[in-house]
């Protein structure tokens, strides 16, 4: 029986782990076996096998993913794109439709847009504006697909409208749950089926493995197991036990990289060398409303475009001395990159366009460096960039 607690930072130790402790460690160990033991299993997808995601690695993340989410069940898998892609082949076959939110993170873009169409599943993007929905929607609709943050542009759909809406129309309701993390939204709360993560990010927080999950109802993540068991894209007991490390400090990193954003996107609001910022605990966010409404925390990304232009803004880029110019998010480290470059290079500049990702936006993943220190290396890289 596994003990049950209240308190998220608490869940982040002591969910999932084994009880008792094995040979009394309090880490938990890397059971570093390919296969274990036949001990009577009438299942294949109960054998004891690493690629069946059932090594005790394995078994102790996926009950610490479920519990941090208060979901009923966690899958992990070897990467964010595998969580999504193996989620989607679960329940989508040849003719199915999917409604997706129109501004996505590129790989997903590229997914929705080139590699499900090359099976025969159709996707429609739909716009914020939930009074359009319906128009969108056909009898093989199976999916509404939607990110809690956008990537980049840290957008904001109703998240309540979109489970209604699912539940209206029969539809299985996926978020991508990375930007904001489990601390500061928890969609099944809000009554999500599904949530995914890529789990390299903010979950695991220190820019040394990837790896994805899913979590969410129960039924659903069986179904999810048996698909992943075949398609194969398991992570490794190693990275699980890294994972597994680095989750357990989750809420400490978030709870400052929310504080220290929130100062750093006033800092860039107020600047005069900055056009926009994308941020949703400005006030003058379009979507401060709706972040306050869903969120115990507006996470540690921002995005902002400069006055001048994309050479401008590659000098801003060189000028920076703490942040990492570098693709992907949610480490200790301060990372920036201009996602024309790196997370959306995937979409043509039409797509880019269309989705209001404009050459010179900059993306910015705060880590947990001192906020002073950051955003004095910001002005000086502003001044030498735009002189």
């Amino acid at each position: 029986m596994q003990k049950k607690f209240k308190n998220l930072e608490t869940k982040l130790v002591h969910s999932g782990e084994p009880e008792p402790r094995i040979e009394g460690s309090v880490c938990m160990p890397v059971f570093q076996s390919s296969t274990f033991e036949y001990s009577g299993q009438k299942s294949y997808h109960d054998l004891k096998y690493i690629r069946l995601n059932n090594t005790p690695n394995h078994t102790a993340l996926h009950r610490k993913l479920a519990a941090i989410e208060n979901a009923e069940a966690g899958l992990v898998f070897a990467s964010g794109m595998a969580a999504i892609s193996t989620a989607l082949l679960t329940f989508l076959s040849a003719g199915d439709h999917i409604l997706a939110q129109g501004s996505l993170y590129g790989g997903t873009h590229d997914l929705f847009t080139k590699d499900l169409p090359a099976l025969g599943i159709t996707c429609d993007f739909i716009p914020d504006d939930k009074s359009t929905w319906e128009s969108k929607i056909r009898p093989e609709t199976k999916i509404i697909y939607c990110e809690s943050m956008t990537n980049p542009l840290l957008q904001i759909i109703d998240l309540e409208a979109v489970v209604e809406f699912a539940k209206a129309h029969q539809l299985i309701s996926i978020v991508d749950n990375t930007f904001p993390s489990p601390v500061n939204f928890r969609p099944a709360e809000w009554g999500f089926d599904l949530s995914a993560h890529s789990c390299t990010k903010y979950l695991n927080g220190h820019s040394d493995i990837v790896a994805g999950s899913v979590m969410g109802k129960e039924d659903m993540i069986e179904k999810i197991t048996h698909k992943l068991n075949h398609l194969g894209g398991t992570l490794d007991p190693h990275t699980c036990f890294l994972l597994h490390r680095g989750i357990k400090t989750l809420a400490v990193r978030v709870k400052y990289q929310n504080e220290s954003t929130l100062k750093i996107a006033e800092f860039l609001n107020n600047h005069e060398s900055v056009e926009k910022v994308n941020y949703p605990g400005l006030k003058d966010h379009p979507q401060y409303k709706l972040a306050e409404k869903f969120f115990d925390g507006f996470s540690g990304m921002i995005s902002f475009e400069l006055k001048g232009t994309v050479e401008e803004a590659d000098r801003f880029i060189e000028n920076i001395t703490l942040p990492v110019s570098a693709p992907s998010l949610g480490g200790v480290e301060t990372l920036i990159t201009r996602p024309a470059l790196t997370s959306h290079s995937g979409m043509s500049p039409e797509e880019r366009i269309a989705q209001g990702i404009s050459d010179n936006l900059i993306r910015l993943s705060v880590g947990i460096e001192s906020t002073e220190d950051l955003i004095e290396d910001f002005d000086q890289a502003f001044a030498r960039a735009l002189r």
